[in-house]
């Protein structure tokens, strides 16, 4: 697994509780849709992602929703390791799965973040090597 995997991961499942612990239908939505965004570049994440979408449209009676949801798990599973992914797409019926659409600006940091090495620093393969009489 690679670092902006695990550290993606992380942003996801912050955001994916937040969904959980919503009050109201529409603010858990919301939160499903920032995770969207966030793992929509990894596979597992996105199928995750699309999972807890389903499940939060069979929980609120919304088949339209479910029944879109279980296509979209499919192409996330087919598509996202080549790339076929809109970016910032936030992923539920409301929206074309096929529509690329502006990510808001905190979630762009984010995911900015994400890719940088692990610590923020850059290593050489130098670095990590060790002199040969240790």
């Amino acid at each position: 697994m690679t670092s902006f995997t695990r550290q993606i991961r992380q942003l996801v499942t912050s955001e994916l509780h937040l969904a959980a612990i919503a009050t109201q239908p529409a603010e858990s939505f919301r939160h499903l849709e920032r995770a969207h965004v966030l793992g929509q570049s990894t596979t597992g994440e996105h199928v995750r992602v699309h999972f807890r979408m389903l499940r939060w449209a069979l929980r609120h009676r919304d088949w339209g929703e479910a029944y879109g949801q279980c296509w979209r798990m499919v192409g996330a599973a087919l598509f996202t390791a080549f790339g076929g992914v809109p970016v910032g797409n936030t992923g539920g019926t409301n929206v074309s799965p096929f529509s690329p659409m502006p990510i808001a600006p905190d979630l762009a940091a984010l995911i900015d973040q994400a890719r940088l090495p692990a610590n923020g620093m850059r290593h050489s393969t130098a670095d990590q090597q060790r002199p040969a009489d240790e």
